[in-house]
């Protein structure tokens, strides 16, 4: 019954911007950090950032911080990812996280010229 649906991705240019978000279901939302992951042909899904459920603490990957912003709207069970300042290696499948147990089917992200 739990659910994370990914939406938001697409092509850019490098120096533009993009927002994901994430839907969520099926689960006490508020209660839970969520996460977003990305995942580059042939390298390990890494964690790009974290955001407690009250929404009052957040954390980032090194290589985003400072362009990336994540953020939630608990009332409408939604986390989304603010990417600012994108460059060709932010292209990656982006996935939302619960725990590290429930994930979403992901959403492309290139950044091209």
């Amino acid at each position: 019954q739990v659910q994370l649906v990914e939406s938001g991705g697409g092509l850019v240019q490098p120096g533009g911007s993009l927002r994901l978000s994430c839907a969520a279901s099926g689960f006490a939302f508020s209660s839970y950090a969520m996460s977003w992951y990305r995942q580059a042909p042939g390298k390990e899904r890494e964690l790009v950032a974290t955001i407690t459920g009250a929404g009052g603490v957040t954390t980032y990957a090194d290589s985003v911080k400072g362009r990336f912003t994540i953020s939630r709207d608990n009332a409408k069970k939604t986390v989304y990812l603010q990417m600012n300042s994108l460059k060709p290696e932010d292209t990656a499948v982006y996935y939302c996280n619960c725990r590290r147990i429930y994930w979403g089917q992901g959403t492309q992200v290139t950044v091209s010229s």
